[in-house]
């Protein structure tokens, strides 16, 4: 479960760049800043004092001082550093529109890429430029699955969370028995030439769609009977993606159920790719809950209990959770609560309370006095108590099961407990 920590960096970090992608200034006002880790501060910061100088020529004046103003706050964070990080530093900051015109107000971000950034990059736009970023925080390892027997083969490949079948094939071979009227030898002619085009069709398709994939670590050949080994040993794969293959396993199935045996026969050769690991933990889980050992538990309600008792091992929570903890307050008695509402509705929970009325003193004075997001109240619970955390996809069906059948919460217990 060495991914655990990992998966939850990722997604913070794939949420707050979407978070920052989604947002955009008034005009050319929103300032992206790329630092890698061998540039010299002091030689940005003279590079900012140019693009100050450069901005007092712009003519509206709102959008002049709004650009100063991000160049001057990006100025005050870089003096934080004596020398960028090892990874680099990435700055975004401009003036975000609240409400229409007139309401901006200056947001500043300051992250630490997770890998090392190697160009120098200033921009000054309309939106903040993520995107090297989030090149960086898409799983880029792919594995090429090809299942193959006689009548049928299939393409497919896993990428992170992702399986993908690409292309599916039948060969148009006859059967074993000949028909009537032929000769034994020239049926088994026709049958072997049959063969030889179907293997060569499959070769030339397969290299057509795996030569394009970036970052492809391997190729996995598998497939019933012993097809696959003729195909595999024959001249037909380039030679490129035949020294990518890493294993040739048997399977019962082709098509798509064929690649998905492959992927749960080939756990050793995949088990640094998400897809896998997000697919045996849930499954762990849903062992516990199906035995009834007592160590599986789902729900906000009874992960929050035994996180907060010290016992939950394995915190599993879906990234399609979108849920906020809204903590309410009565200003006519002091009256505190609390709910759990999706994120999209805080607007409506809002306007709602107005005219809703204190559940102590009866008064409508109800206001929110703060909001946390579940998914980082959880964490912050289970990193407190040492508890491993994995952040699940659904891009599995484990990872569906999980949103939708227990909530998107789920626990393994390091004990049964009461």
């Amino acid at each position: 479960m060495s991914a655990t920590a990992d998966s939850v960096s990722r997604f913070r970090l794939k949420r707050t760049l979407e978070m920052l992608a989604s947002k955009e200034g008034r005009g050319t006002e929103l300032i992206t800043l790329y630092v890698p880790p061998g540039r010299r501060i002091h030689e940005v910061m003279a590079n900012l004092r140019e693009e100050y100088g450069t901005a007092s020529n712009i003519k509206s004046r709102t959008t002049r001082k709004n650009v100063q103003d991000a160049i001057d706050r990006t100025t005050q964070r870089l003096k934080l550093f004596k020398e960028p990080p090892e990874n680099g530093l990435v700055i975004f900051c401009g003036a975000i529109p609240r409400d229409g015109p007139g309401t901006e107000k200056m947001e500043t971000y300051v992250l630490e890429p997770p890998e090392p950034i190697n160009v120098y990059f200033y921009r000054c736009d309309a939106k903040f430029h993520t995107e090297p970023l989030l090149a960086m925080v898409t799983e880029r390892d792919a594995f090429g699955v090809i299942v193959i027997d006689s009548q049928e083969a299939t393409v497919g490949i896993v990428r992170g969370q992702r399986m993908e079948v690409l292309q599916e094939f039948t060969s148009g071979i006859p059967g074993k028995h000949r028909a009537g009227g032929q000769s034994a030898r020239r049926f088994e002619r026709i049958r072997e030439q049959a063969m030889n085009d179907y293997f060569r069709r499959v070769a030339a398709h397969s290299y057509e769609s795996l030569s394009k994939v970036q970052g492809l670590k391997g190729i996995i050949l598998g497939g019933p009977g012993p097809t696959k080994y003729d195909f595999e040993e024959g001249d037909y794969l380039n030679y490129m993606l035949k020294e990518k293959i890493l294993a040739t396993i048997d399977t019962s199935y082709t098509g798509e159920q064929g690649v998905e045996e492959i992927i749960n026969k080939s756990q050793e050769i995949l088990k640094g790719v998400r897809y896998l690991e997000e697919k045996k933990l849930v499954q762990k889980f849903l062992y516990e809950i199906g035995h009834e050992t007592g160590l599986g538990v789902y729900g906000e309600t009874q992960a929050r209990k035994y996180l907060n008792s010290g016992v939950v091992d394995l915190l599993l929570v879906s990234e399609k959770m979108n849920i906020l903890h809204v903590f309410t307050k009565c200003k006519n008695c002091g009256n505190s609560d609390d709910a759990l509402i999706p994120q999209a509705n805080l607007v409506k929970f809002e306007q709602d309370l107005m005219s809703t009325p204190c559940k102590k003193c009866n008064a409508t004075a109800l206001y929110v006095e703060n909001t946390v997001d579940l998914v980082d109240e959880l964490i912050e619970i289970a990193e407190k108590q040492n508890a491993k955390i994995a952040i699940i996809s659904t891009e599995t069906d484990e990872g569906v099961m999980l949103k939708d059948s227990f909530g998107g919460i789920a626990a393994i217990l390091r004990y049964k407990a009461s």
